[in-house]
């Protein structure tokens, strides 16, 4: 369904007023004013106004004077002079200071006001997806930004590491104090290896269409169990995980999957020390075409004053584990790319609990 255009009528002249309501209400949202002032609230009370029409020779302010007044605060709407008094003074004038777009004469005709309509409402929606994409790409531009800094320090870190440890192994001649080296380097690596994980994540929601087939949640529980199985018996955490699912599911397999890893590694990586009977909870229920999934831990919890930033690039909330800041990022993204939404509860000293809902495909 096509949005209607809302088109604002300035005319001091209450004929004229009535005559373009009249002429074009059933084509167009009309909004009339005699003065100036008055459009002006109409044009605070209605943001959604594209083209506005205004009488060069209005009582106490110039048409032209006016569109060129309004233009900071309203730079969207479309502007077009009525007058008839063409001559090259009120043309240059019009350019100059009100940026118009074109100009009508009066008295005008019905088929000349509909043409400067569509002509302004093409040049409006070019000039709204224009500042979307400016929007868009400067974003981008951020993002690359960090993108820079990120990769420079947190690629060439373990790389350094590693340097540095065989510079010093090449000098010694113990057993030991190699193997203590062979132990810095191996730390260093599995941040390489964690980073280069993120960066895969990253790289895969940029991926343009979803890779949709059937999801069995059991199966794919089953393969996140065994693949936490080393960790929960290490750490003696322990990992419960249910399944509700009594219809099909359908999604992007990798894209579900890097959702529940990195939600379930912060899970584990932030448990409180020392904490008696440490638990992750895994569940999803499926049901009316929606998986609902559920991490809950009892963990160290997420601070109130961090809760509105965990999502953003490079955050890092705590310093308990070595992380890169893409998680919950990606995870995010991921969900935008599914059309679904989380939901996060952090009380203090209880844990955290990550609610999301994605809609099957």
């Amino acid at each position: 369904m096509q949005t209607e255009i809302e088109i604002l009528y300035i005319d001091d002249e209450a004929n004229n007023l009535v005559g373009f309501k009249a002429n074009f209400r059933y084509d167009y949202v009309i909004h009339t004013a005699s003065n100036t002032a008055e459009a002006e609230k109409i044009l605070l009370s209605n943001p959604d106004i594209r083209v506005i029409f205004c009488d060069q020779r209005m009582p106490g302010e110039l048409g032209i004077d006016f569109l060129h007044r309004i233009k900071k605060d309203y730079p969207k709407p479309i502007r077009i002079l009525l007058t008839a008094y063409a001559d090259m003074d009120t043309v240059i004038d019009a350019i100059n200071k009100g940026h118009i777009f074109r100009f009508v004469r009066k008295p005008w005709m019905g088929e000349e006001i509909i043409s400067a309509i569509e002509e302004a409402n093409k040049f409006y929606v070019a000039n709204s997806l224009l500042e979307t994409k400016n929007q868009e790409l400067q974003k981008a531009y951020d993002e690359l930004d960090k993108f820079a800094y990120s990769v420079s320090h947190d690629l060439r870190d373990p790389l350094t590491g590693v340097l540095s440890a065989v510079k010093l192994g090449l000098e010694f001649n113990s057993i030991d104090r190699i193997h203590e080296l062979l132990t810095l380097m191996d730390s260093s690596l599995v941040s390489l290896d964690a980073y280069i994980d993120s960066l895969r994540d990253y790289y895969l929601l940029r991926r343009g269409e979803l890779m949709l087939s059937e999801i069995n949640f059991d199966e794919l529980f089953d393969n996140v169990r065994q693949f936490y199985k080393m960790y929960t018996q290490n750490k003696d955490v322990t990992f419960d995980i249910r399944v509700e699912q009594k219809e099909p599911f359908h999604c992007d397999k990798a894209i579900l999957e890097l959702i529940l890893h990195n939600l379930l590694s912060n899970a584990f990586k932030y448990q409180q020390k020392e904490q008696a009977n440490p638990f992750v909870k895994l569940s999803v229920d499926v049901s009316d075409q929606q998986a609902t999934i559920v991490v809950r831990d009892n963990g160290i919890g997420i601070s109130p004053e961090h809760i509105s930033d965990i999502f953003k690039l490079f955050f890092r909330g705590s310093d308990q584990a070595k992380g890169m800041g893409f998680g919950l990022y990606n995870v995010q993204n991921a969900l935008l790319k599914l059309q679904g939404s989380i939901d996060v509860q952090s009380p203090p000293n209880t844990g955290t609990t990550f609610t999301v809902r994605i809609p099957s495909k």
